[in-house]
């Protein structure tokens, strides 16, 4: 069995939402190659049960990260993905979606209009 590729894994960062079943880390390295990242359209309205857990991951990653730099490492590319090209952008000009060392930035003006909540410095589950 080939080696999987290096991927940091993001101590401390919740592997997921409580009671939901949706998780927000992966275990390891993907052995049939890393899952690209890609903008998805999100069609969570607020109040609904998406959007909650859309919110729980910009907080998890507020609250984790900051207005920092980060690399995507064991971050689950879905739930990425779904906030992806919105409130998480590229950090760099040369980002590979098909890299674990893809490093991410959260746009905090495009992120606080679209999740306030995820900036609270609680968030009710």
């Amino acid at each position: 069995m080939p080696s999987l590729p290096d991927m940091t894994k993001h101590r401390g960062f919740p592997g997921g939402m409580p009671g939901t079943g949706v998780q927000f880390t992966i275990r390891r390295a993907n052995p049939r190659g890393v899952t690209p990242i890609k903008a998805l359209p999100r069609k969570a309205r607020p109040g609904t049960k998406e959007h909650r857990i859309d919110a729980a991951f910009l907080h998890a990653l507020w609250h984790h990260f900051g207005a920092e730099p980060f690399e995507r490492g064991n971050l689950d590319a879905a739930r990425l993905s779904l906030l992806f090209g919105r409130e998480v952008v590229p950090a760099t000009k040369d980002f590979d979606p098909l890299s674990y060392e893809a490093m991410l930035v959260i746009d905090e003006k495009v992120a606080r209009k679209n999740f306030p909540e995820s900036f609270e410095d609680v968030f009710e589950v």
